[in-house]
C-alpha cells in the first residue's frame, strides 16, 4: 500500500447539510443548530427583533405556535410583571407605625427587594425573546407603572417619603 497522503478507496466529499426532520435544538445540553422541531412546524431561534406571535418566552412552547389567544396572554403577563415590578420599586409601606422591630423591617425589606430583582430578571429574560410585542409591553409597563407610583402625577406630596427599597439603578 503506498502512503502519499491520500485515502484511496474513501471517497470524502463535503459533507451533506442535515435534513429538515433532524435539526433539533438540544435544550439538555444547549447545542443544536438554532432550530427546534414541534409538530412538523419550524420555530427559529431569533438573535435580532422580530415581529410576530409565533414565538417562544420564558417557558418552552409557550405561547406556543399559531396561537394568537396565548400570545396575547403572554403580553398581558409580562405587562403586568413590569408594572408590579415598579409597584415595588416605589412602595412605601413598611415604617416605623407598621412594624416596630428594626431585624423584622429590614427582613421584610429584604424579602421585597429579592421579589423586586427576581420579577425584573423575569421581565428581561421575557425581553431576551426579541419579540418586537414583548419588547413593546415591558416599556409600556414599566413606563405605566412608573407614571402611577414613581412619578407626581399621582402624588399629592413628596416631602422626604423614603422608599421601602432604594430606586434600581444601572451600575455600569
Amino acid at each position: 500500500m503506498k502512503n502519499d497522503g491520500h485515502m484511496h478507496g474513501m471517497a470524502m466529499g463535503p459533507p451533506s447539510p442535515p435534513s429538515l426532520s433532524s435539526i433539533t435544538m438540544n435544550n439538555a445540553t444547549g447545542g443544536g443548530s438554532g432550530m427546534m422541531m414541534k409538530n412538523n412546524h419550524h420555530m427559529m431561534m431569533h438573535m435580532t427583533f422580530f415581529w410576530g406571535k409565533n414565538t417562544e418566552i420564558l417557558f418552552s412552547g409557550w405561547p406556543g405556535y399559531d396561537n394568537l389567544g396565548m400570545y396575547i396572554l403572554a403580553l398581558v403577563v409580562v405587562f403586568f410583571m413590569a408594572i408590579f415590578v415598579e409597584f415595588l420599586s416605589h412602595s412605601n409601606y413598611i415604617n416605623k407605625s407598621n412594624v416596630d422591630d428594626d431585624v423584622t423591617c429590614g427582613f421584610l425589606q429584604t424579602i421585597l427587594y429579592g421579589l423586586r430583582i427576581g420579577l425584573a430578571y423575569v421581565v428581561m429574560l421575557a425581553v431576551m425573546s426579541f419579540n418586537g410585542g414583548v419588547f413593546l409591553v415591558a416599556i409600556v409597563g414599566h413606563s405605566l407603572g412608573f407614571m402611577v407610583f414613581g412619578s407626581r402625577v399621582f402624588k399629592k406630596s413628596s416631602s422626604g417619603k423614603n422608599l421601602d427599597l432604594p430606586p434600581m439603578s444601572c451600575s455600569c
